[in-house]
């Protein structure tokens, strides 16, 4: 009889352009491990049959993109600290007794992105972050567990972001403002947690945010520089970068729950920057 092969993709909608499969495909590669890592349409309203279909065709595990993160926090039964925390998953794992654990890596991602790849100390520093939405909710505690000196929130819905920071309050010195209410003081790390670039928008932000030592950085990516990359560099900084990174090290964070194993990324980071 045949041995099945373990199978893995991302659920999303849209998803056609995921580099998932690419990043995957590539640690599995190199960490010499057999499986199968597809993209896959979820139609609205059908994610947790979707999952169901899925597991019975030997899936093992599933990266979770827009819109159904939060789907895949109510399906898992089982979920890491991280995960109850940001109230939303991004990796499911099919455990032995066939439940479905959840976690969440964006912000295990995006910190040793920061830290290992462009080495930028995030302890002690000054932190402003653009957006209040989920991707913003997912990397908030592993930033505060680096011990910065502040993080302050921004948003249009002042609401939005005064709730959030509140939310993580009890881990660090953490605020939230409306886009309006920013004074002119400058920020070590300013990060844009929103998806404005991929419409080639800029938040109503003041130029006095950066400073030429500041670090800026976009969770979104692309083959050029984005809006908000070309503003940081416009003004300035010098240590401008975009969120590739960040998804190739959250793959492999996700990678290693499925299956043991550390891949390494900078190669990986290196190659799919060179096919954008």
């Amino acid at each position: 009889m045949t041995e099945l092969i373990d199978r893995y993709a991302v659920f999303g909608n849209p998803v056609e352009h995921s580099r998932s499969p690419q990043i995957h495909k590539l640690f599995a590669k190199q960490t010499d491990q057999s499986l199968i890592y597809t993209a896959e349409l979820a139609e609205i309203g059908q994610f947790d049959q979707a999952v169901k279909n899925f597991i019975k065709d030997n899936g093992k595990g599933l990266n979770i993109t827009v819109p159904f993160k939060e789907d895949a926090w109510k399906l898992a039964q089982k979920h890491s600290d991280r995960a109850k925390r940001a109230g939303a998953v991004n990796t499911l794992r099919l455990e032995q007794d066939s439940s479905l654990y959840g976690d969440t890596t964006d912000g295990t991602g995006l910190v040793r992105d920061l830290m290992d790849n462009h080495h930028i100390t995030i302890n002690n520093k000054t932190i402003l972050i653009v957006g209040a939405g989920g991707a913003v909710r997912g990397v908030i505690e592993a930033l505060l567990q680096q011990r910065p000196a502040s993080i302050l929130i921004t948003n249009r819905t002042r609401k939005k972001a005064v709730q959030l920071a509140e939310d993580f309050s009890d881990l660090g010195n953490i605020d939230g403002c409306g886009l309006d209410e920013i004074s002119d003081d400058s920020f070590d790390i300013i990060i844009n947690g929103t998806s404005a670039s991929l419409h080639g928008d800029l938040p109503t932000l003041p130029d006095s945010i950066f400073a030429k030592h500041s670090c800026s950085y976009d969770m979104m990516y692309a083959a050029q520089a984005t809006v908000f990359m070309q503003w940081s560099i416009d003004n300035g900084v010098t240590h401008v970068f975009d969120g590739l990174g960040m998804l190739v090290e959250q793959a492999a964070e996700s990678f290693y729950i499925w299956r043991g194993v550390k891949p390494e990324t900078v190669s990986v980071i290196r190659e799919v920057r060179n096919s954008l």
